[in-house]
């Protein structure tokens, strides 16, 4: 245990996959991880040296929160905390470190920063010291750590992501079938709706008779994602329904094509994982894509959602060449190896807390 660098860590985060998966990632580089969490972690996050856990509710009303926080903080003294998330949870986070020497790292995922401090004067300056307050910041972006400089003078920043578990065997291109892969989760911010209607477009065209369209995931506007589709007579498009991360795999070696076209983002996982399997995205025109895509070199990004349609039926075309989407998977492989990996990017992490305790 003498040669980790980091004695003992404490996550603390909002009941979500990602906290999870960062946790079970950090804990091969610290003796004992904490977790401060509004939910259980499930068994096949929770790893070995998990030495404790304390539940707490991360809403604005709650108050005594910060105060539970502050005392477990002094009871299980780590070397340094993980707050994930500048919204609600750091705030928290936030009052129970001040005045404890503890260093402490902010990982902004995305809403927080982008979005969040658009909703009110209240809400920005709360992010704003949040990020202040913390020894160090994380992004998964150069745009939002941008847009994070903006909103507060941080002490130290890093670029840095959670990556996608593994980069899969060479995909076999020439075997994938004529499939689009959807599978960002069901909520208004990922606009699954403008996908719906942009295939019906597709299936209108006899030259695209061959492609079919899965729609993953699920979330609070399946139903009405699913009347559309009827509603538009749409016959080559499947909803699966939440799928597990092994299905999840098996979905993205069989498509050609990764459609994904948010309102919002930072580095999504979703397009770590359809660039590694080898699958020709389509995106929205959002900075943070921008740092992953070259439009009409490694995939497309659609500078208007309203025009998906028409996007769509390039990019399958495109495609549907063996030899043009083996130019971009073989970039986009190259790309997810050398940047965008779960197991080198949480090393990166575990650096950062070691020259944080070092003063470097």
């Amino acid at each position: 245990m003498k040669d980790l660098p980091v004695d003992s860590v404490l996550v603390v985060g909002s009941a979500s996959v990602h906290t999870w998966r960062f946790l079970a990632g950090i804990a091969p580089h610290a003796s004992k991880v904490y977790l401060a969490c509004n939910g259980e972690v499930p068994e096949a996050w929770r790893p070995p040296n998990l030495a404790g856990t304390l539940q707490v509710d991360f809403g604005l009303r709650a108050l005594g929160t910060a105060r539970r926080l502050r005392d477990w903080v002094r009871q299980v003294r780590p070397a340094i905390v993980q707050v994930h998330q500048a919204n609600s949870v750091a705030w928290h986070a936030r009052r129970a470190l001040t005045g404890l020497s503890v260093p402490w790292v902010l990982t902004a995922w995305g809403s927080d920063v982008l979005l969040l401090p658009r909703r009110g004067r209240w809400l920005r300056q709360m992010v704003s010291a949040n990020l202040e307050a913390a020894s160090a910041v994380t992004s998964d972006s150069l745009h939002m750590a941008a847009v994070i400089r903006a909103l507060a003078p941080v002490a130290r920043m890093e670029v840095v992501n959670f990556g996608m578990d593994a980069l899969p065997a060479a995909p076999r291109l020439a075997e994938k079938p004529l499939n689009v892969l959807s599978c960002r989760l069901h909520k208004p911010l990922y606009r699954i709706d403008a996908i719906v209607r942009a295939w019906a477009e597709v299936e209108a065209d006899p030259a695209l008779a061959g492609w079919t369209l899965t729609v993953a995931a699920s979330g609070e506007e399946s139903g009405r994602l699913q009347a559309l589709a009827s509603s538009l007579g749409l016959s080559r498009l499947q909803f699966t329904g939440f799928v597990t991360p092994e299905v999840l795999a098996g979905l993205y070696q069989q498509a050609r094509v990764f459609v994904s076209v948010p309102e919002s983002d930072a580095t999504s996982i979703s397009l770590l994982e359809a660039m590694g399997h080898g699958c020709l995205p389509v995106l929205s025109n959002l900075p943070a894509n921008l740092e992953w895509v070259l439009d009409g070199i490694n995939g497309m990004i659609v500078e208007d959602v309203a025009r998906l349609g028409a996007a769509l039926r390039v990019a399958l075309g495109r495609a549907a060449d063996d030899a043009v989407l083996s130019g971009a998977a073989a970039l986009n492989r190259r790309l997810v190896e050398q940047k965008g990996l779960h197991r080198p990017n949480m090393a990166r992490f575990a650096a950062l807390y070691r020259a944080l305790l070092d003063g470097t």
